[in-house]
């Protein structure tokens, strides 16, 4: 492995391995240079941007990883382009795995989401923490687990299938 894949890995390694909480509140004064502010919506993107990078970066990796190498150099030997083992090969054997690692990057988008309530990123999160959680507020506070987990299940559901589909058409 050459130094730049080590240096591009321990970065991915460092940023999977901070718990997202930590991540929202040691990004605030690069938020407030990004953004302007560190509260809101808008103040949630950065943390949640920058902690699901290296997650879909790994799972990115990992998917072509298992591409089948013989067929790399299958494409290479016949004097195919990098441009053809991308879009020939790694791309299409890839797509069902990318497609699972992009539904497992949107489930865990949802969950960092809701954790941006805690510096007020609006949307669930939020609504749980100012509503249920600071106001002892039971209905509310069950309310937005129900919502969450119908969302997850939703995304999930539908992801799946679609990984079905094309791991079927392979």
């Amino acid at each position: 492995m050459s130094a730049a894949t080590l240096e591009t890995l321990y970065v991915v390694n460092v940023g999977r391995s901070l718990p997202f909480v930590v991540l929202l509140i040691a990004l605030i004064p690069l938020t407030r240079i990004i953004v302007g502010t560190t509260l809101g919506s808008s103040a949630a993107v950065v943390p949640i941007t920058i902690g699901a990078i290296p997650f879909f970066a790994r799972i990115v990796e990992n998917a072509l990883d298992e591409v089948n190498k013989g067929r790399i150099e299958a494409i290479v030997s016949m004097g195919g382009s990098g441009w053809h083992v991308v879009s020939k090969v790694l791309l299409p054997e890839a797509l069902p795995a990318l497609l699972a690692g992009m539904t497992l990057t949107l489930v865990m988008l949802i969950g960092f989401s809701s954790m941006a309530g805690v510096i007020g990123g609006g949307g669930l999160g939020d609504l749980a923490i100012r509503y249920g959680y600071q106001r002892f507020n039971q209905p509310v506070m069950i309310g937005t687990v129900v919502v969450l987990i119908l969302l997850v299940q939703a995304v999930q559901m539908v992801g799946d299938r679609l990984v079905r589909r094309l791991a079927y058409r392979r």
